[in-house]
Order: structure tokens, then sequence, then C-alpha cells
């Protein structure tokens, strides 16, 4: 039971991390002030692309959660969950964490935070 708990606060937040990242979009495209509209495009869809898949990532760990735990097959989605979100708080940390803005921080303290919170509800 306390895995299942671990696992679900593993999946909650990238799929709030993800969710949160959809609404301020034009803000954020915006805040780069004037360019091309081709970067303007590229932006919006690399923003875009993070939240969905923080969102997908979310949304897979708490399927396979409530569908089957203790499977080979779970096992495998949350360490590969686990792993891809490592890997983006990496990326987050050389290039996110450098910006002023605290939500850009913040993403390598979630992202590895989930992570943890996954792999403990996995091998707990």
């Amino acid at each position: 039971m306390v895995n299942q708990i671990l696992l679900y606060l593993g999946a909650a937040l990238p799929l709030l991390w993800g969710i949160s990242h959809l609404f301020p979009t034009k803000s954020v495209v915006s805040g780069f002030g004037d360019i091309s509209i081709d970067n303007r495009h590229i932006i919006t869809m690399e923003w875009l692309i993070e939240g969905i898949a923080l969102i997908f990532i979310g949304v897979l760990v708490s399927v396979v959660t409530f569908i089957d735990a203790g499977s080979s097959t779970s096992t495998t989605v949350y360490v590969l969950s686990s792993a891809a979100l490592l890997i983006l708080a990496l990326v987050s940390l050389f290039t996110g964490f450098k910006i002023s803005f605290l939500p850009f921080k913040l993403c390598p303290l979630i992202f590895t935070s989930s992570a943890i919170l996954m792999l403990a509800g996995t091998f707990i």
C-alpha cells in the first residue's frame, strides 16, 4: 500500500507540472521579446512538448499502478519513467536552472523528487 502511495505521488508531480506548462505558453513565448515567427513556433512547440511529455509520464505511471503495480512490466515502466525524469532533471539543471525565473529552477527538483518517489515505490 505504501508503495502505491509513493508511485501515485511520483506520478502526480510530473502530471501537475506538465499541466502547469500548458497555461502560460503564450506569456513564456512573448517573454523572449522580438524574435522571428519561426523561433516563436519552435519555442511554443518545445514548451508544449515538455508539458505533454510530463503529463504522459504521470498518466502512464498512474494507469500502470492502478492496473497492476506489482508486475514486471510495471517495474519496467517505473524505472524507465524515472530514468526519463532524471535525464530531464539533468538537462534542466544545465539549462533552465541558470535562468533567474524561479519555476525554471524548480524543474530539476520536481523531476528528481518524482523519480525518487517512483523508484522508492518500486523497490520498497
